[in-house]
This record gives structure tokens, sequence and C-alpha cells, in this order.
């Protein structure tokens, strides 16, 4: 048996009105029609579709939602909020989701460099308030030490 399925789950009913309040985003109001994830064009690389991230917040289940892959695999195409007949920002809800978990120490449970990324980008926003691509992969390749593995093994070639 799938032991995901008899796992005891920590439940927070308080957490879906705080990101509703903060974000701005009414997520109570989705009635999982699954739009967002039947038009989602990265569901083959999420752990969980956007409409069961929308369920856990929805179950009260919000260390589902923010220990998931999907937060950080979601590029914001906004296809999701697109589609949408409540009229949800699935994507912005992504976003907020990202910022949570950042918040809260809870690193990509893949082990990819997404929070790198992510915070790196942040960081050329709060500097300049845009980003030059240049100059943001110079700070994430420096600053998470990928530049100088990359020379030690004599390639640059991402």
């Amino acid at each position: 048996m799938d032991e995901s399925l008899t796992a005891p789950v920590q439940i927070d009913f308080d957490f879906l009105p705080q990101v509703e309040q903060a974000s701005g985003i009414q997520a109570s109001v989705c009635y999982q029609c699954r739009k967002c994830s039947n038009g989602c064009p990265l569901t083959f690389a999420m752990d969980h579709p956007p409409d069961r991230i929308l369920r856990f917040l929805l179950l009260g289940q919000a260390d589902q939602a923010l220990h998931s892959r999907t937060i950080w695999v979601c590029s914001s195409c906004e296809t999701c909020t697109t589609r949408c007949p409540n009229g949800i920002d699935i994507a912005g809800l992504m976003d907020y989701l990202k910022q949570e978990a950042c918040r809260r120490g809870i690193p990509d449970p893949s082990g990819n460099r997404s929070l790198a990324v992510h915070q790196c980008f942040l960081d050329q926003i709060r500097r300049r308030g845009r980003v030059h691509e240049g100059s943001f992969m110079n700070a994430y390749l420096l600053s998470h030490g990928v530049w100088w593995r990359k020379i030690l093994a004599g390639t640059l070639i991402h």
C-alpha cells in the first residue's frame, strides 16, 4: 500500500485565509474542474498538478502544498489562470507559495537549484527594479559555485 495514503497529515485550516488575505487571490472559489491542470504545459514535471495544490489549500494541508515540487516547477506562464472559469490567479498563487516556502526556509524538494535561482532573480529586482539576464546569470553562477565547477571541468557550456 502507498505510505503517502496512510501517513498522518497535519491540518491547518488557518492557512487558506492567510494566503487569500496576503496574496489577494480568492482560492476558496475553486470547484476542482481541473481546467488548470489540463492546460498546464509542465504537469509532466510536477509531483502534483495545479488543481491538487489548490485542493491541499482547501483541505488545510499547507505542508503538502509548501513541500511540493509543483510550486518550483511552475513557470508562471498563466495558462492555468487564463483557463480558470472562476478567475483564480493560480500562477500568482504558485508565486505566493514559493515566497511562503522561502520565508519558512523550505527547500525545493527535488534538490534542484530552483530556490537559488528564485532568490537571485528577486535580488536582481530588489537592486535594479528589473532583471538584466547577463548580470542575473553571472550572479547566480558566482554565488552558488556553479561557475567554478564549470571552470574546473573545462567547460562553460550549460
